[in-house]
Formats: structure tokens, C-alpha cells, sequence
């Protein structure tokens, strides 16, 4: 079995004594994805490129011209394009597409020596909360093999979870990586809106997705963003706004935390969840930090708002996908139309249709300005009501999700379920400000806790510092 490392600055510790090379880190990883392949985490492992990858990394050590990853193997979401590799979002109607160029962050990672071992399951487009909508099955979570991994990046978190990479990179549209982070026990950031490039990235809602780390340590999730992020002129949406460089350094210093007091009081949110809440409250408050509780006015209208938002833009990125310009084209088409009509009903899943259609709905003439006009207002008065919020204190704290992992199934007999697990994750999507999930712990069946961490726009350096601290308590 492969060895946990903790983070990257351990794997360098044990490169430097000799006592491990990345060659003998791959391998490790690859006996892990082939022992728990059942786990169904990977969509496709690169080994044969990542052994070749480790040796030259491994040569670039020795000679000191090695870049700051060196040592760190890791996973990419299933919608992230690396050139000359399939990438196909869980989809049938990409399952068979090869990606003619790689995007921003994997030639960011690779320039620093990160050596990618594969690619990883997800909901199909990323439309899911437990990564059950893939074409190619469930991933299971490893605290639980009858339970969710979360989603959609699933299967990047699970990868994570047991130890078949170090870290892994995945997308978050209205929660997409810290859910899966808070049910497999590991740490999942999502940047400030516009700080990491999208170019490469199978779009699902454009004003929404960012590209995130899972990791086990802040450390790890603080160099991967810092390296990952910045402008890029395939990117026209991101700030030119300079990435702080600066090491991660626990903040003790006495700070003030709103928390969601609906997240302690709601019938909705599970004991388990509730009681992790209030022990880390009554820990803050026992170091000497203000920790006040606030009710967010426009908590009813979070989920409502996200999905009709991120369902529109849907529609719309996803009408690319005909038949025609690429992906999977219908055998039994015989003309356009049954090409287009045949290819979009055999090649989508259930839950793309559904968000299609309800795309299509909210912006079909008629219905325009009642749902989607009105969910950008409401969408500003969100933001600028965290803003608010967020202007006042230095942190908000919620919870990652209402409850731990859910068994397998029961999201498909209830779609509104799975949606409703988003209810503490789209605010800082719909804001568009940073927030970070971090492992609380587990409840009585062994299932991860997490709670996540909310700041204002452009403070990653303060979030994961004093996340380093939180996590310390």
C-alpha cells in the first residue's frame, strides 16, 4: 500500500534523504488504483506516461533543475483538457473525444514538474451533488463503499481519500469541490471568481465554474491555486490582479466569524452536522475570537437562484454538442434534424436532459424575464449582501452540506435532494468569493464532517492561513 504523505513538503523531506523517488510514488499510487478500483474514481489511468513523467522529474532532481511540484502526482477532473488525451466529462456524447490542446492549468502544473496519473470520474458535465449521473457509474466513497463520494468531483476526492495520487485537481460550479472534499475528509478550495483561467475546461456555467484543488494539507491546496492561477489571455473574465506568493503561516491573531444560525437551528441540517458547528463555535469562542451568529435573509432563494442561473447557461453551452461539429453522432440519424434530436436524446443522461430543458425553459420567450431576469437580480442583492456580510467580519462559517454522505441511490429517486445538498455551498458561487471546506472530523458511523470557511473577494492568503490555524483548534 502506498504511503500517505501528509503534503508536498514531506514527499521533498523523503526525496531529498533518497529514502523515496517519484518513480517509486507512481508506483505506489498505481497499486492503489488498481486495489481499489472498485472505488470507480478514475474514468482513465495514464500509467505507462506517469512512470515515464516520474523518471524525468526524478532526473531533474538530481541535476537541481526540477520545478516547485516536483514530487506531487496528480488527478485532473474528467472535463479538464490535456492534449492528445480522451476527455469526455462523463459523458457518452464525448466518450470517445480526444482533446487537440491541453488547458491553462495543465500546462501550468506540468511546467512544474506535477506528473498527472490520470483522469477522474465526475457527475456527467459536472451536474450532480454525489457523482451517481456519470456514464460510467457511481464512484464510491472509501469511508463507506455504499455511499457517495459527493460530486461532481467525486472522484477526484476519493481519489485523494485513498491515497491513489496526492492531490487532485477539480471544478466548482455551485459546490462541486468542497461537497466531495467534506464527505471524503479532505480539504476542498474554490477560488475567488476569476483567479483561475477556464480555458480548457469543459464549460457547464460559465459565470460559475472554477477550477479548485482537493488536498490533504492548506499548504498543498495555497501552492497548487498559487500556481495555478493568475491572468491569461485565453481568459478574458479573469482579474490581473497579482497572486500572493506568500507561504502558508497559521493566523492566530484574534479575528471576527459570522456563523449561519439557520445551520444550528433548521430541521433540514443533520445533528451530526449541527454538533460539529457548535463544538468548533464554542472552540473559536474558547481562543478569544468574536463568533456571532447572523441569518441570511436570502437563504430560501440560494438554491432557487443557482439553478435556474447555471441551468440557463447550460443550455446554452451544451447546444454545441449536435451530432455534427464532434462527440458521439446517433447510427440511426438519417437526416439534420434526426441527427440532431437522436445524438442530444441517446448521448445525454438523465440529469443533463433535465437541466437542458429547464434551461432552455427559463430562457424561452415568455419566461424570460419572470426567471432568469429576475434570478440576476436576486443574484446581486446575494452578493451584495455577503459582501456586506463578509465587510463586517472576517469570516463566515457554514456548513460544507446539510449532512454526511448519503447511501448510493437516493439521490436518483429524488432529484430535489441532490440539489438541495448545494444549499450551503452556492452562496460563495453565486458572490463569487473564496471558500475553502475543511475535515471536522467524523460522526458515529465513520462518515467525514466538514465546514467550510467563506472570505471576501481576492483574500485566499488570509483564508488559508488562518484555515491553517482552524484546523489546528
Amino acid at each position: 500500500m502506498a504511503k500517505f504523505y501528509s503534503s508536498l513538503t514531506e514527499i521533498k523531506s523523503k526525496l531529498q534523504s533518497g529514502e523515496v523517488t517519484v518513480a517509486k510514488l507512481v508506483t505506489g499510487y498505481l497499486e492503489q488504483i488498481s486495489t481499489y478500483a472498485h472505488l470507480n474514481a478514475f474514468n482513465e489511468v495514464f500509467a505507462d506516461e506517469a512512470a515515464a513523467q516520474a523518471k524525468q522529474v526524478d532526473a531533474r532532481l538530481k541535476q537541481g533543475t526540477a520545478g516547485r511540484l516536483a514530487g506531487m502526482v496528480i488527478a485532473i477532473k474528467d472535463n479538464i483538457c490535456y492534449e492528445g488525451h480522451k476527455v469526455s466529462a462523463s459523458s457518452k456524447i464525448l466518450s470517445n473525444f480526444t482533446s487537440i490542446f491541453s488547458s491553462t492549468i495543465v500546462k501550468r502544473l506540468l511546467a512544474e514538474d506535477a506528473v498527472i496519473i490520470g483522469r477522474c470520474n465526475c457527475d456527467e458535465f459536472a451536474m450532480g451533488a454525489a457523482n451517481e449521473n456519470s456514464y460510467y457509474g457511481a464512484v464510491r466513497n472509501f469511508a463507506d463503499n455504499n455511499r457517495v463520494s459527493g460530486g461532481s468531483s467525486g472522484g477526484s476526492a476519493v481519489a485523494v481519500q485513498a491515497n491513489m495520487c496526492h492531490a487532485a485537481i477539480g471544478t466548482d460550479t455551485g459546490g462541486s469541490v468542497r461537497q466531495p472534499a467534506s464527505f471524503c475528509g479532505m480539504i476542498g478550495f474554490k477560488p475567488t471568481y476569476g483567479r483561475i483561467s477556464r480555458h480548457g475546461i469543459i464549460a457547464y456555467a460559465s459565470s460559475f465554474d472554477q477550477v479548485g484543488p482537493i488536498t490533504r494539507s492548506v499548504e498543498d491546496a495555497a501552492l497548487l491555486y498559487e500556481i495555478m492561477a493568475g491572468a491569461d489571455d485565453y481568459d478574458s473574465t479573469l482579474s490581473r490582479k497579482a497572486v500572493n506568493a506568500a507561504p502558508v503561516v497559521a493566523d492566530p491573531s484574534k479575528k471576527r466569524i459570522a456563523y449561519l444560525q439557520e445551520a444550528v437551528s433548521s430541521r433540514g441540517v443533520d445533528n451530526d452536522v449541527k454538533t460539529a458547528m457548535v463544538n468548533t463555535i464554542d472552540k473559536l469562542r474558547a481562543e478569544g475570537h468574536t463568533v456571532e451568529p447572523i441569518s441570511f435573509e436570502y437563504l430560501d432563494y440560494l438554491v432557487p437562484t443557482y439553478y435556474i442561473l447555471a441551468t440557463a447557461e447550460a443550455s446554452s453551452n451544451l447546444a454545441r454538442y449536435d451530432g455534427v461539429h464532434y462527440g458521439y453522432r446517433s447510427p440511426e440519424a438519417t437526416d439534420l434534424q434526426s441527427t440532431y434530436k437522436r445524438s442530444r436524446s441517446e448521448g445525454f443522461g438523465k440529469e443533463v436532459k433535465r437541466r437542458i430543458m429547464l434551461g432552455t425553459f427559463v430562457l424561452s420567450a415568455g419566461y424570460y424575464d419572470a426567471y432568469y431576469a429576475k434570478a440576476q437580480k436576486v443574484r446581486r442583492l446575494i452578493r451584495t449582501k455577503t459582501e456586506e456580510i463578509l465587510n463586517q467580519y472576517d469570516f463566515l462559517l457554514v456548513p460544507t452540506a446539510p449532512e454526511p454522505a448519503f447511501e448510493i441511490g437516493k439521490g436518483e429517486t429524488d432529484p430535489v435532494r441532490s440539489y438541495l445538498a448545494d444549499i450551503f455551498t452556492v452562496q460563495a458561487s453565486l458572490a463569487g468569493v473564496p471558500a475553502i471546506s475543511l475535515p471536522v472530523g467524523n460522526n458515529s458511523k465513520g462518515l467525514p464532517l466538514g465546514l467550510q470557511l467563506l472570505a471576501k473577494h481576492f483574500a485566499e492568503q488570509e483564508l488559508f492561513n488562518f484555515a491553517e490555524y482552524f484546523l489546528k483548534l
